[in-house]
């Protein structure tokens, strides 16, 4: 029977059809008219071979549990994400896409080797994952089919025994990403991707980490993966604490844990399918995730490169050590596996419990600025602060902060980028135009200053109506207007010299 080869068919012939609204972008028509022609031919290779050898075909229904719950979590963080950055939804379609493809792909390469394909949700926390850490420019999207190839060919063909069973090595999202990342360093062309968008904008997302901690959590209590998501968590919480009291600053800048991290902890890395049997390996494999990320931020910061695959590049790593992390855990560590403890319970119990754990101590976090939308790190004055004790790192990260300011239209952020150029006996002119030209009178002056003067430029401090710019820190500006409420939220930030200014007045 080979009438199940219709269902790639159709998909590979809708896949296609996508190619008809984007007649603008002639790669982005040949990117779908390409893939279709692809899995057609592959379709028609199949039938011939399957007639050949008298082979039957056929499709079972099996959705998994895992598979839709997973899809579930990840689709409402996409479309929390996308009401707040609508680029997301714009994307969407791009993503149905992604889905047919991932179908028909999948067909065909398990009648390729078997004769049965299951068909369930597996398709969706896949793509649904990869899209929510990677995408790629329009002119390059045919590399987002390529991931999803990369994937499901590493699912069908990398594999080991694990408990006496073949089993697929790597998590069929992650490994894609891994790879992704590592040639887009090497070939330093990162451009191509929306990466730094991506970050950005779920970053700016607020309640992101509040909406990713009440997703994850049935899944967390059905498959037992609060355990890795907590040992991440607090580990790499504790490394932001360490680096903090050895340099006096933070080691992501303007937070603990950022939020693609985060999201990379509760649905990336915690795959039950490739991650440890142990309860103990499991808490090791978090840990192991939390230094990893930790180690890809600094070498990247280190050497220049985009800090977003921190996220991505220790997956595969970690993925192959699995049988030897559950082989040390249950024999050497032994006796530090938490299963010796509560016996009595039931997994279900168990699962119940940690993910218990685990929210407290999100609670614990999110009620001391470990996780949440606001944090020390994200305003001017931590930096500038920092920066006076003479920590090199702060004063690049509050000249920076500037920069951005100035570029958005603050006069005085401006004026403020000019005066660290006359410090750095840099010339500073265009910085005191612009300020000036945005209205801050103290860069008119300091424009008019002669080159070899000896007194200090002229600053003061922000006025009222760059505040909603200069107070947001790294997220967007505020949406705040009212005088008073402007002037409480720059004091509670600690703008020392704007405390004064409670009752909404100038100068």
């Amino acid at each position: 029977m080979l009438a199940p080869l219709a269902l790639p068919c159709a998909l590979a012939v809708l896949l296609g059809s996508f190619a008809l609204v984007s007649r603008q972008n002639t790669v982005l028509v040949a990117t779908f008219l390409g893939a279709a022609v692809v899995l057609l031919v592959w379709a028609a290779l199949l039938y011939v071979s399957a007639q050949r050898h008298k082979r039957t075909l056929s499709i079972v229904f099996e959705p998994r549990r895992q598979h839709w719950l997973q899809a579930c979590a990840q689709t409402t963080v996409l479309l929390w994400w996308g009401w707040h950055a609508r680029i997301v939804f714009a994307f969407l379609p791009f993503i149905l896409a992604q889905l047919l493809f991932a179908y028909a792909f999948d067909a065909l390469l398990s009648w390729s080797r078997r004769d049965k394909y299951t068909l369930g949700f597996g398709a969706f926390p896949i793509i649904l994952s990869i899209n929510l850490f990677l995408w790629f420019r329009l002119d390059w999207f045919y590399w987002q089919f390529a991931m999803i190839a990369v994937g499901y060919l590493a699912k069908e063909l990398i594999r080991w025994k694990r408990d006496g069973r073949s089993a697929h090595i790597f998590n069929p999202s992650s490994f894609p990403l891994g790879v992704a990342a590592i040639l887009l360093l090497l070939s330093g062309t990162s451009d191509i991707t929306f990466g730094y968008i991506i970050a950005n904008t779920q970053f700016d997302t607020p309640l992101m980490y509040l909406v990713i901690f009440l997703v994850a959590l049935p899944g967390q209590i059905f498959f037992g993966v609060a355990r890795m998501t907590l040992a991440a968590v607090v580990t790499l919480y504790a490394i932001s604490l360490v680096y903090f009291a050895s340099t006096g600053t933070y080691l992501f800048y303007d937070t603990h844990i950022p939020v693609p991290v985060f999201l990379g902890m509760h649905l990336l890395f915690t795959d039950p399918s490739t991650s440890p049997r142990t309860e103990l390996g499991r808490i090791v494999f978090g840990m192991l995730y939390a230094i990893g990320t930790a180690i890809c931020f600094v070498l990247l910061s280190s050497a220049g490169l985009p800090t977003f695959y921190d996220k991505l590049l220790p997956v595969p790593f970690m993925n192959l050590l699995v049988r030897r992390i559950d082989h040390l855990t249950s024999t050497s560590l032994a006796v530090l596996d938490p299963s010796r403890l509560g016996r009595a319970l039931s997994p279900r119990w168990r699962n119940a419990a940690f993910t218990g754990l685990w929210a407290a101590i999100f609670a614990g976090l999110y009620s001391v600025q470990g996780v949440g939308d606001t944090h020390p790190g994200q305003y001017l004055p931590f930096w500038q602060n920092a920066c006076e004790t003479g920590n090199a790192r702060a004063c690049r990260y509050e000249a920076n902060l500037l920069v951005v300011y100035c570029n958005s239209g603050s006069g005085w952020a401006c004026n403020e980028v000019g005066i660290k150029r006359v410090e750095l006996n840099q010339r500073a002119e265009e910085d005191f135009r612009r300020g000036c030209e945005l209205g801050f009178s103290p860069a008119c002056t300091n424009l008019q200053r002669p080159p070899n003067a000896t007194t200090p430029p002229v600053r003061d401090r922000p006025p009222l109506t760059e505040l909603p710019n200069v107070l947001r820190g790294t997220k967007p500006p505020l949406r705040e207007r009212d005088p008073a409420r402007l002037y409480a939220i720059a004091c509670e930030q600690g703008w020392v010299d704007l405390c004064d200014q409670r009752t909404g007045g100038d100068r």
